[in-house]
């Protein structure tokens, strides 16, 4: 995928840097402000960066996997994406599969390995916020507490708020991709959404493979003994829903 360079300069991203030395956070900083971009706030400790994305919201946030106390990057980064999604870009000096298969819980858009060059760096933010602008395109919309849930067939309903599957009033165990597609799924309820839409939403993989999808879907129904989905077309999928009633209360 070609991603222009001049895609961050021309928006008015703000930038959290969440770093502990503050000698290489002010020499980050001073690389953002190059390229023609705002840096919100740098924070040199997890409690100072949480409190700044509660009270600024920023666009991106670039986290320093390492920050020398008790909570990690990773912990940080958890936390801005589960209750704010704000995309993540990890910058570390370290490498190794355990932290890396660590931090990809965290669903990072890019892992940059220190000392990152600034077409590297560049290339990272272009793609993490043209992505992300992809799929969360109104990141303000709140959904009303009444609207909360969707109510589908088999007297099921998902809280699109906690992303959590109820059938029966009985909490079904989703897994992360499950909870990822009745949540791409959710935000579209009044349209099809398509294969490769789902698919990158999902796993945001360069390349497009249907049958991994198609595999997730099937084990997703077997397990939850009824199909809430519908295929239209071989266009994409949407959910099957249902007018909220008596017996789906």
């Amino acid at each position: 995928m070609f991603v222009s360079n001049n895609l961050a300069k021309n928006k008015n991203y703000e930038i959290l840097i969440v770093e502990d030395e503050p000698i290489l956070a002010m020499a980050m900083e001073v690389k953002l402000q190059k390229m023609g971009l705002f840096v919100s706030g740098i924070a040199t400790c997890p409690n100072s960066a949480m409190l700044h994305a509660q009270n600024n919201f920023p666009d991106l946030a670039i986290v320093d996997i390492n920050l020398n106390a008790s909570k990690s990057g990773i912990d940080v980064a958890n936390y801005l994406w589960k209750n704010f999604q704000i995309p993540i870009i990890f910058l570390t000096s370290y490498y190794n599969d355990t932290t890396l298969t660590q931090a990809m819980d965290a669903e990072p858009y890019a892992y940059l390995i220190k000392p990152c060059r600034n077409e590297e760096l560049k290339v990272a933010i272009n793609t993490a916020m043209h992505k992300h602008q992809y799929f969360f395109k109104n990141k303000t919309k709140l959904i009303p507490s009444k609207e909360n849930f969707i109510y589908l067939e088999n007297n099921s309903k998902f809280d699109r708020i906690k992303l959590q599957l109820y059938t029966n009033d009985t909490l079904c165990n989703l897994t992360k991709n499950e909870k990822k597609l009745f949540e791409i799924l959710s935000k579209n309820i009044n349209s099809v959404v398509s294969f490769d839409t789902i698919f990158h939403f999902i796993w945001r993989e360069d390349v497009y493979d249907l049958s991994k999808l198609r595999s997730l879907i099937y084990r997703l129904k077997n397990k939850i003994k009824f199909n809430p989905f519908q295929n239209l077309y071989e266009e994409g999928y949407k959910l099957k829903i249902v007018e909220k009633n008596s017996e789906t209360l």
